[in-house]
């Protein structure tokens, strides 16, 4: 997709968005929050159950420093700067682009699981699979342990879904939207 198209307009012979698409999309963006909006519900009460305990100083200094690191790694750089503008360019594709396939996973089309370039879908499979392994591990810890890491990647995952909405928003209804959806 160019810079310079208009998003649900057909310059440079980019189609228009289809009514099929359009659900894709729309199925697309809420699958993904829905996906990602379980997480943060599941663990939301176990970072506050941790605040129901004595924090000693390593706890703090460990609290702030991987709060600050997952609003920054998690939330700003992988949301905010990749996942989140990704998302929104698939789901853009997916309006205008509607294969039957595509439209009925959109979510995880969208996520880039499939009809994605080789890389991509290299990356999103092992980010997949290494998020998987880290909330099987962190499951093992007591709190406040747990509820410690826990706040830091609600913090990132709520950063994630605004970001995906906002950048969602742009995508539809801004004058141009020149994010890669890295289709294959």
């Amino acid at each position: 997709m160019s810079a310079t198209e208009g998003n649900m307009g057909t310059l440079e012979g980019n189609p228009p968005a289809s009514a099929i698409g359009m659900i894709g999309a729309i199925w697309g963006i809420l699958g993904v929050t829905a996906i990602i909006g379980s997480a943060v519900w599941r663990l939301t009460p176990y970072a506050i159950h941790a605040f129901d305990y004595s924090f000693s100083v390593m706890q703090w200094v460990v609290f702030v420093g991987f709060t600050i690191f997952m609003a920054f790694g998690e939330g700003y750089r992988g949301f905010q700067k990749a996942f989140s503008p990704r998302v929104a360019a698939r789901a853009l594709h997916l309006s205008k682009n509607p294969v039957p396939l595509r439209v009925i996973f959109a979510p995880f089309f969208c996520m880039g699981f499939f009809g994605a370039t080789r890389k991509r879908k290299i990356v999103t499979w092992c980010l997949t699979t290494g998020i998987v392994i880290l909330v099987i591990l962190v499951r093992q810890l007591e709190q406040p342990w747990r509820g410690i890491i826990d706040f830091g990647v609600v913090l990132g995952l709520g950063w994630g879904i605004i970001a995906m909405w906002i950048f969602c928003a742009k995508a539809f209804f801004g004058s141009k939207f020149d994010r890669d959806p890295e289709v294959a």
